[in-house]
């Protein structure tokens, strides 16, 4: 059984003026974490990480997959949300990845895209997603509770990259820069197969104005999801289920400082399983 991880960090958003901080460590920390325990690791780092890349290093990962293989996937970076062109979307926006291109390739990796990809997999090739990225609100910041808390939710709105011409318009006809989104779904749900087992770990709920925060945490930037489910994952025993690491992390998390809830998504047999086996 191999065991393979590609692990994306992207604090660099040319021409958006929404740069991140703590997305390089997070690919960074998780990649060395999953090595630890025998994953094959890649790494998608800011200018490594545009939406070419990012598409032919999952298409590669998918493909080397065989019947009983584990492959993971991190994301950290920020979400956004475009509109729908082909009306499978009920809010009519297809919510996406960022790459490092975003803004001046002008192209998300939405969520139809991301499911295509995934829909290549070999039967019995398990799948865990970690997503420390958002996709539904306003830009606005945490309180900052704690004196060293430095907070920035990773989402993007669609002004901050669209052009005008592809943005949608109010009843008045008035071009919108953003739109609180009513799903804020992790586009890698696209991705997701339950019957075969698959889990999404994702760094707060769906819904309007859930965030996940970029954050300086002792001294250091992270996310504030990676830093804590990395502190939780260290304390845990060799026999840990998803279910004992998840809720580890939601004894930190939320905090004040972060407002944000975590969020494990897969059935309860999967959910069971012993953690990044």
């Amino acid at each position: 059984m191999a065991k393979k991880a590609l692990c994306i960090g992207i604090n660099n958003y040319p021409g958006t003026h929404m740069d991140l901080q703590g997305c390089v460590n997070d690919a960074q920390d998780w990649a060395a974490v999953l090595a630890e325990r025998g994953y094959k690791t890649t790494l998608l780092l800011d200018d490594q990480a545009t939406k070419a890349a990012m598409v032919d290093a999952m298409s590669k990962l998918i493909a080397s997959g065989a019947k009983g293989d584990s492959l993971i996937i991190t994301y950290s970076g920020h979400g956004t949300y475009q509109p729908d062109t082909d009306g499978d979307e009920v809010d009519g926006l297809d919510e996406a990845l960022c790459p490092y291109d975003l803004q001046t390739n002008g192209s998300a990796l939405i969520d139809d895209e991301i499911k295509t990809l995934f829909a290549a997999r070999k039967g019995g090739v398990r799948l865990l997603l970690i997503a420390d990225s958002c996709h539904s609100g306003t830009v606005t910041r945490a309180a900052k509770a704690e004196p060293d808390a430095d907070t920035r939710p990773r989402f993007m709105p669609m002004g901050n990259w669209l052009p005008a011409s592809k943005l949608p318009k109010n009843f008045a006809g008035k071009t919108v820069q953003t739109i609180v989104a009513p799903s804020g779904s992790s586009p890698l749900n696209a991705a997701l197969d339950k019957q075969v087992g698959d889990l999404l770990l994702a760094g707060c709920k769906e819904g309007p104005n859930n965030y996940s925060y970029d954050a300086k945490i002792k001294g250091r930037y992270n996310g504030a999801f990676t830093y804590y489910a990395l502190k939780a994952l260290k304390a845990q025993k060799p026999e840990a289920t998803y279910n004992d690491w998840y809720k580890a992390i939601l004894k930190s998390l939320p905090s004040a400082s972060y407002p944000q809830t975590p969020q494990l998504f897969g059935t309860g047999a999967a959910k069971t399983r012993k953690a990044l086996t």
